[in-house]
């Protein structure tokens, strides 16, 4: 604060938390050394982290005093906001008791409490919050080394926590709590389920208005609320929970995004491949998928063969790595670019189910390329390529690249050498470099057998998704034993490139549908075209009109309802059908129709040849505009 300070009174206003040598610290935390210093602000990610920590205590401050037996779990601020799982006992909470906790909040902010960071030996720690029954806490400091201990205290309380906060309450202003919600301690299904309290905070109300507003906006375009209304996708507790039923619609929609990238993909060459959806358990256990994700896979399905095992694939890269190895391979054959729509299994917590975004069984548009050392970066380049592609035709005009690397602090978590770890970090970092693309780097966050880049896409309501996914790979063809026999005749181990430009089907379906609230490019729309006749009478003339379109792959249909014209439009209009043609004498006797685009109005009357190759120009500059700047 005092450096912050020295620079200007204004920026030290403005400063939440600094970042000293790489990790966020309280302002109020001393220098005691030489260090690089970063104060963060709001609009820095640890600016805004550490603020929304700070609320998560203010909520449990209030909590204390309205339900003075509560028992506190953990409390992290996340991607938007924060939350607190506690123990209430015998109380509930309600959307009734949100006004009474924010009121509460808002008294403890304006007494602007001094938040204090204070270290404790692990003894001290049990015996303080053994004294209050914390015995959520209480489990937490069982498991903490003696000397890395700290806890926080604002006002009457006291929380167990590594920080950091901001330097006292007033620095929070606007409050709301959003939602409440049930989960179970430490995400165990067998331990006693808390209350899960969400809430967010913001410097000014203002800020807290607009995203109240956008709250709003989420709500109308929710993906499982558009994906009912359009009759895209369901869900039977028939067939199970996260295991989603895609509808005509949805087929329709999710075949053609399918179509589009594998008329990409054909230009850059790459093989379509098919898996099957089980595997021998020994497969997971030699790529390291099972000691990974064996928690998170389906439990082994026995045969009845004795000692026999098999799983639902967690992954389509083991099999990938088994079709490489089918036939011997040189170095003339690399690279091999194999692609699949493959479909792969997790056990997802029943609680943490949402939607499309987190299912069970989902669909990954999976591809893993084998190439030689020398090939890695214009590989890893060309798929960046298809990434830009698709988000331009899809209309993600923003979005910011993250590295994602190794934790050098807790390698145990990740398989193969230091050496294969740092020429794969460092492909990644020289590709972005090359393209001239900014990439936020993020430890911790790589894959456990390799380093990744991922695009995080702004959507139209300002949420931020991570979507395409790209990970080097020195890791699995060691594991696999993979070769190829180079010009030197002698055998070599190939890289390998996983990538994914959707990630998964059915979330970037959810997403795409949010972003667009349902109104998809002409191209990909499962119903590009409603005929609406005026009365009864011109309703074989309006089939007529479906079965020319239909003969120009249009995707059409007809409203020969018995309701007025106006009623008719206004209900396909909120199908968010692009094209209305509306059909009655004139154009039975012209052989036209009158012709009325979603969002434009009425566009005249058109032969019914006209207007067929209209659309299909539209179509086709919109599915092959990537071609084109590609020649240009």
């Amino acid at each position: 604060m005092q450096i912050a300070e020295s620079i200007s009174p204004r920026l030290a206003k403005e400063v939440l938390a600094a970042k000293v040598n790489g990790t966020v610290w309280d302002l109020t935390r001393p220098l005691n050394e030489d260090a690089q210093v970063e104060l963060l602000k709001w609009e820095d990610e640890g600016g805004k982290h550490t603020y929304w920590h700070s609320s998560a205590h203010l909520m449990a401050e209030a909590l204390q005093q309205l339900y003075p037996d509560v028992k506190f779990g953990i409390g992290p601020a996340i991607e938007n906001g924060f939350y607190y799982d506690v123990d209430l006992g015998d109380h509930t909470i309600t959307d009734e008791d949100f006004s009474r906790i924010e009121a509460r909040m808002q008294e403890l902010a304006a007494r602007a409490e001094p938040i204090v960071r204070r270290s404790i030996s692990k003894a001290d720690a049990m015996k303080m919050f053994g004294d209050r029954g914390e015995v959520y806490k209480t489990e937490l400091i069982s498991e903490l080394e003696d000397g890395k201990i700290s806890t926080y205290t604002q006002g009457s309380f006291t929380d167990l926590c590594r920080g950091p906060h901001v330097p006292d309450t007033s620095y929070i202003k606007a409050v709301k709590i959003t939602s409440v919600a049930g989960a179970y301690w430490r995400g165990d299904e067998k331990r006693k389920q808390l209350v899960r309290l969400y809430g967010i905070t913001f410097p000014k109300k203002k800020m807290l208005d607009d995203y109240l507003t956008m709250l709003e906006e989420a709500k109308k375009r929710d993906h499982r609320k558009v994906g009912r209304e359009l009759e895209l996708f369901t869900f039977s507790p028939a067939v199970g929970a996260g295991l989603p039923l895609w509808l005509p619609r949805g087929t329709q929609l999710r075949l053609k995004l399918e179509e589009f990238l594998k008329q990409i993909q054909k230009k850059y060459g790459y093989k379509q491949v098919m898996t099957p959806h089980i595997g021998s358990k020994h497969l997971y256990v030699t790529s390291g998928h099972y000691a990974k994700y064996g928690k998170d896979s389906f439990q082994p399905i026995h045969t009845p063969q004795e000692g026999e095992e098999f799983l639902l694939k967690p992954m389509n890269c083991p099999h990938h790595c088994e079709i490489y190895k089918s036939f011997p391979r040189s170095y003339r054959d690399l690279p091999l670019r194999l692609a699949e729509f493959g479909t792969v299994y997790r056990y997802e917590q029943s609680g943490e189910l949402h939607g499309l975004t987190r299912v069970r069984g989902f669909t990954q548009d999976d591809a893993h390329i084998f190439c030689r050392p020398d090939q890695l970066k214009d590989e890893f380049l060309k798929v960046m390529d298809i990434i830009f592609i698709i988000f331009k035709a899809l209309n993600f005009e923003s979005f910011e690249a993250q590295i994602s690397l190794r934790d050098p602090n807790n390698k145990e978590k990740y398989i193969g050498s230091d050496e294969n770890w740092e020429k794969a970090e460092r492909a990644i970092i020289e590709a972005c470099e090359e393209k001239g693309l900014p990439a936020k780097v993020e430890l911790g966050e790589a894959a456990f057998y390799g380093p990744k880049l991922d695009f995080m896409v702004k959507d139209a309501i300002g949420r931020r998704w991570q979507l395409g996914t790209i990970q080097v790979d020195y890791n699995l063809p060691e594991r696999f034993e993979l070769e190829y026999t180079g010009e030197d005749n002698q055998k070599h181990r190939p890289v390998m490139i996983h990538r994914a430009p959707f990630g998964s089907i059915e979330r970037f379906v959810a997403v795409l549908i949010e972003h667009t609230g349902g109104k998809f490019p002409l191209w990909l729309t499962p119903d590009q075209v409603v005929v609406l006749p005026v009365g009864e009478r011109y309703n074989d003339y309006a089939h007529r009109v479906a079965k020319e379109l239909e003969q120009h792959d249009i995707r059409v249909l007809v409203d020969d309802r018995n309701e007025k014209i106006g009623r008719k439009i206004r209900d396909n209009e909120l199908k968010r059908i692009p094209y209305m043609l509306v059909v009655g004498e004139k154009e039975q006797e012209s052989n036209s129709v009158s012709v009325r685009k979603q969002g434009e109005g009425d566009k005249g009357v058109m032969e019914i040849s006209t207007f067929a190759a209209l659309l299909t120009d539209e179509v086709n500059d919109m599915m092959h505009r990537w071609e084109k700047e590609q020649i240009n």
